[in-house]
């Protein structure tokens, strides 16, 4: 009897059968598409940053004969209009968001599955709504509070002291005291000679953090990143502190799968296995040799692994 080898790595590229554009208020349009099985079983695509937007790589993640894919844009990223836009754009509305385009598509309940921000959102969402929540895969566990935002701004800089380094001496040294604020004010400027620079820079900041080999483009959507984290960031990401640990028990009889790689410096390991630790069903996977990024050889790995497995 054949016995079918376990997948190591991302499906094939395919094309998405359907998309469109879908207005959530007077402001915000979001970009929406479906891949794979249209009769399949509805898994839905977080994205990070909040702002990092979505690849067509993002729905390779899962079986095309199974899944019915879906990827959107949040507010503000990728290709969801206004582009790099912070009005009206906070956690609540992103889950409101979320709720809109479940009932817009006719799905009854969907798999969650986000990495980084994505899974803050994640579990921000399945709060709200157990009951549309099939279960998750969490990549590169962030759960927003104050501790990981000081961490990005400061705590990285344990680890890669240049990058930082380069970070703050962006600034003019009177604005060093708030690093926060300081960029916030520069990223949301309308004057592009003003916030191009800043999102550059941040950019470079957060990318050579993420991953073992790092590499930076410098392309157009780091505005959108840069700009939308930085108004997350000095908003606290619109959650009461712990509201995620503090809220667990609306989820925790869900199955999840987390994902985490051992030298994660954005999101360290310690939150991964303190969120493993709350929620005893969910099945922790560390990936021995992989920092931050979802598209490390591990850590894609792991993850097809796991949307492998919920097909069960």
């Amino acid at each position: 009897m054949d016995v079918q080898a376990p997948r190591t790595d991302l499906f094939p590229e395919i094309s998405p059968y359907a998309h469109g554009m879908l207005k959530v208020d007077g402001r915000h349009t979001l970009y929406w598409e479906l891949s794979g099985n249209p009769r399949g079983r509805a898994v839905v695509f977080l994205h990070g940053g909040p702002g990092a937007g979505t690849l067509p790589v993002h729905r390779r993640f899962f079986d095309p004969d199974h899944y019915r894919i879906v990827v959107f844009d949040q507010r503000g990223a990728g290709r969801s209009t206004p582009t790099a836009d912070i009005s009206d754009n906070t956690t609540a509305h992103l889950i409101e968001d979320m709720e809109t385009l479940r009932r817009h598509l006719g799905i009854e309940r969907w798999l969650v599955f986000g990495g980084s921000w994505g899974a803050c959102l994640a579990i921000s969402y399945g709060i709200a709504y157990p009951e549309r929540c099939a279960g998750f895969v969490l990549r590169g566990v962030f759960l927003g509070r104050q501790r990981e935002l000081d961490w990005f701004l400061h705590g990285m800089g344990t680890i890669f002291p240049e990058a930082r380094r380069a970070f703050i001496d962006f600034l003019p040294a009177d604005e060093r005291g708030d690093v926060a604020n300081a960029y916030h004010q520069r990223l949301t400027s309308p004057d592009a000679a003003v916030h191009r620079p800043a999102a550059q820079s941040w950019g470079r900041y957060e990318n050579a953090c993420s991953v073992l080999v790092p590499k930076f483009d410098g392309g157009g959507a780091s505005l959108a990143l840069a700009r939308i984290e930085s108004h997350y960031f000095k908003n606290a990401m619109f959650m009461a502190e712990n509201h995620l640990l503090d809220n667990l028990d609306r989820i925790r009889h869900l199955p999840a799968a987390i994902v985490q790689g051992r030298y994660d410096v954005v999101c360290p390991i310690v939150t991964a296995d303190e969120l493993a630790r709350a929620w005893p069903d969910a099945e922790l996977t560390v990936v021995p040799d992989a920092g931050h990024a979802a598209m490390e050889t591990g850590i894609r790995t792991a993850l097809v692994a796991a949307t492998e497995r919920f097909k069960g």
